[in-house]
């Protein structure tokens, strides 16, 4: 199936690209859309690519194996989860955390393969670059002390006097 993207994200695996793809798409209400093995590679004969559709975006997770110079993820890459309320940020933390994610800070997750998550809230902007710069400061050090984001805790922070 050809993509009609013109970028794709693709993702290295070292052997688990397919628990992953079907992991991600639980998460995310998507899909696989294929899964093809590859023979004769320089990874070794376990290759194979997993082509997924999540909220309209493709991604192709290869499982690689070791290669030399290759490495799985780094949270320097994220991937951001805009939610338009509190019930969709809770949904996406703990469904990204279920298995053996790890929380950070900030919204920030690494999920159980070690893939980096932002799970936002889409308020943010309102309270981190509103007009009131004592509100945005008070938010932000309200931020600052989360894991999971609380947009009401959040507001609050931001409209107090």
């Amino acid at each position: 199936m050809m993509n009609s993207m013109k970028i794709t994200s693709f993702l290295w695996f070292v052997d688990n690209a397919d628990e992953a793809a079907k992991f991600y798409a639980s998460v995310f209400k998507g899909k696989i859309i294929s899964n093809t093995k590859l023979k004769d590679t320089p990874s070794g004969p376990n290759t194979y690519l997993v082509t997924i559709k999540l909220a309209n975006m493709t991604f192709t997770l290869i499982n690689g194996g070791k290669a030399k110079g290759f490495t799985q993820f780094s949270a320097a890459t994220s991937f951001v989860v805009n939610c338009k309320d509190q019930k969709e940020v809770n949904y996406y933390w703990s469904s990204l955390l279920k298995g053996g994610g790890k929380p950070s800070r900030c919204g920030w997750l690494t999920d159980k393969y070690g893939l980096t998550w932002q799970v936002i809230p889409d308020q943010m902007p309102k309270y981190l670059a509103g007009s009131n710069k004592q509100g945005r400061d008070r938010a932000m050090k309200a931020m600052l002390k989360m894991a999971k984001l609380d947009i009401d805790k959040i507001r609050q922070a931001y409209m107090e006097e």
